[in-house]
């Protein structure tokens, strides 16, 4: 069954930013997904086990670091395609 997961990391104290940023990275060599990041969050979209196995193993890495953090998923079940949209820039570049 193909599923799409949007995910939101937030940091619960200053500095960890790279931790987020590493979060990310870490998604982006999973086998099997398709993931979209963008201003708001992260989309994942791939076969049920892909999906939920790449968020537990990158959450499990992100919870063993000193920083504390909280993940924020929803799942779609459903298989949609991953937009880049939204963007926070004005298309005029102002």
């Amino acid at each position: 069954m193909k599923i799409v997961a949007d995910l939101s990391l937030y940091p619960l104290k200053d500095g960890p930013i790279p931790n987020i940023i590493e979060f990310i990275k870490e998604l982006q060599i999973q086998d099997g997904i398709e993931i979209v990041t963008n201003q708001l969050g992260t989309q994942l979209r791939g076969e049920f086990e892909a999906v939920t196995g790449a968020i537990n193993h990158c959450m499990r890495k992100a919870m063993g670091s000193p920083n504390t953090v909280v993940l924020v998923v929803k799942y779609l079940n459903i298989d949609v395609e991953l937009k880049r949209e939204p963007s926070l820039t004005p298309p005029n570049g102002v």
